[in-house]
């Protein structure tokens, strides 16, 4: 099923709701850099990748690697949301007995294909599929989500080494570029700057795009499917904790769960609850 533009802004939105209501209820969870990604999450799930959740471990499928892996929420909500597993497992978040832990865990979650947190080794495994795709002369494309504070590990450019040595075309990363990290900008902590100029140096393929533009999203995905000999790496300029007014560009709400009263409000926000 494809799905328009307004569409997809209908599940974006619900996606956010989704991330605020289980965070609160976990009273744990990194909100901001959940809702800057949830419309390329979005659009990921619902409009570009081969994914089903039926079977969720097709060796046909296209695959996602979420490299910054304490962004999990939005994750688990696009999965629900698709139908990998009942939303209520979305209220589950951290519980001691929950499949829904603080970072993704493919032993446990349908649809999850690489467990991540440590920063840098996202982007890795990522590499490693898009290679073994390669060699097995499959179809199937690789996606990756990175944080611009996770620019900051030497092992995201070792893998981007690799990933332009093997021309792995088949590989697509997003890098979250909401400038600001939990220590605060990211200028101000240890600079990435100039991180379009870095990857065209590492050989890739590079688009700067609004983040939260659906149609600029999917064009520069388009583009990214037609870039042949190097991989691409998507520069999405986004607004850490979108959609919630009083989360946005604040890196306090980098791992701050929201209270009752503050979930409501960006409820509210947002247009109520699912």
């Amino acid at each position: 099923m494809s799905y328009n533009t307004n569409e997809l802004k209908a599940i974006s939105t619900n996606v956010r709701k989704d991330i605020v209501t289980m965070i609160t209820e976990s009273k744990s969870g990194h909100p901001g850099g959940s809702l800057s990604i949830a419309d390329i999450m979005t659009t990921l799930y619902f409009a570009e990748m081969n994914v089903d959740p039926k079977n969720p471990k097709d060796e046909n499928r296209d695959r996602f690697v979420l490299s910054k892996g304490h962004a999990a929420p939005v994750l688990y909500s696009v999965l629900a949301e698709k139908g990998y597993f009942p939303k209520e497992e979305l209220m589950k978040l951290r519980k001691i007995d929950s499949i829904l832990q603080g970072h993704p865990n493919m032993n446990y979650v349908p649809g999850v294909d690489m467990s991540t947190g440590s920063l840098g080794q996202g982007i890795s495994t990522a590499v490693g599929m898009a290679l073994a795709g390669k060699l097995d002369n499959k179809e199937y494309r690789v996606y990756t989500v990175l944080g611009d504070g996770e620019l900051e590990e030497g092992q995201v450019w070792e893998a981007a080494m690799c990933a332009a040595q093997y021309k792995l075309d088949n590989l697509t990363a997003f890098v979250d570029y909401n400038k600001l990290q939990i220590d605060g900008n990211l200028w101000d902590v240890v600079s990435p700057e100039p991180i379009a100029d870095k990857f065209v140096a590492f050989n890739w393929h590079v688009i700067a795009i609004d983040g939260h533009d659906f149609d600029a999203i999917k064009n520069a995905l388009e583009e990214a499917k037609n870039t042949k000999g190097k991989p691409t790496v998507i520069v999405a300029n986004t607004i850490k904790g979108k959609g919630v007014s009083f989360m946005e560009n604040q890196c306090a709400w980098h791992g701050t769960a929201p209270s009752a009263q503050q979930c409501s409000d960006a409820l509210a926000e947002l247009g109520g609850e699912n």
